[in-house]
């Protein structure tokens, strides 16, 4: 009779408790994603917060590396204006590179899917381009073309077309030999072979390479500053290193990374508003 007794008690307990425990994971599975999402940030803080540190311990120059602190008072003290003006001239230099280097690639990428012998010919050539270092183009291409515009164009137009050629190939070649084949039973047109069948393969890839090449825009035109501008944000910063102002280069130079990553994640957004089904199902 004792033991019949005790099972039923010892059970109602553990019901008991069973609820109170339940919470326990779901606020520790809450808890784990509240630090991942603040992890990147944190991470930056604490590095920033290092780099203040050390500058202040070490007694390290401004000239030789500024503090965060003094970069952002640099910053602050260069006028608002100023900032415009450089910005937009570097901002639009670097645009018109990139609109004209996605204009040229793509098409050009689809005539080297759909040619082997255009392919064969061409691609040596392209490969030759991009192994050219544009700095020591640089110069020859601005005594060409002039001290305007056009100069910086061509050149961020040279250093962003290939991956996005490159890319867009890859995307064109890696659609299943099958629907080839099937829409060309169908007696499908070559048009419409590209356009329905083979460029929605290519549109992971294009958009990866359109990611990679808003930055390397941004680079081509202050590549493009640095030999021949009077306005810019790469004039800026070789304006204020040459007067040994690196606090306000430091600052120059975070408004370039500002803007290369404003620039990709509209890439990102655009590709999640017009193709989401281009992006893997944790991304969409």
């Amino acid at each position: 009779m004792t033991d019949t007794t005790a099972a039923p008690s010892e059970t109602v307990v553990a019901d008991a408790d069973a609820p109170s425990s339940a919470p326990a994971p779901a606020v520790r599975t809450t808890l784990l994603a509240w630090l991942d999402g603040l992890a990147p940030g944190l991470a930056f803080a604490a590095a920033l917060a290092a780099w203040e540190g050390a500058t202040h311990v070490f007694a390290i120059p401004s000239f030789l590396l500024p503090a965060p602190s003094a970069i952002v008072s640099a910053g602050l003290a260069t006028p608002v204006d100023v900032w415009f003006g450089h910005i937009w001239a570097t901002l639009r230099v670097a645009l018109m590179g990139y609109v004209l280097a996605i204009a040229v690639s793509v098409p050009l990428a689809v005539a080297l899917a759909s040619s082997r012998l255009l392919s064969r010919t061409l691609y040596p050539m392209l490969v030759v381009v991009q192994s050219t270092p544009i700095v020591a183009v640089a110069p020859i291409i601005v005594v060409t073309l002039g001290a305007s515009d056009l100069p910086r164009v061509a050149i961020t137009f040279l250093i962003t077309f290939f991956p996005i050629v490159v890319s867009t190939v890859t995307g064109l070649l890696s659609t299943p030999e099958e629907l080839i084949e099937l829409s060309r039973s169908l007696r499908a047109g070559r048009s419409r072979e590209i356009l329905h069948i083979r460029l929605p393969y290519a549109v992971p890839h294009l958009f990866s390479a359109l990611k990679i090449s808003t930055t390397l825009a941004v680079i081509g035109a202050v590549v493009a500053e640095f030999v021949a501008a009077e306005r810019g944000l790469g004039f800026f910063i070789l304006f204020s290193t040459s007067f040994f102002k690196i606090p306000a280069a430091f600052a120059g130079l975070v408004v370039l990374v500002a803007i290369s990553l404003v620039l990709f994640r509209l890439v990102g957004l655009a590709q999640r508003t017009l193709v989401p089904w281009s992006l893997p199902k944790s991304e969409r």
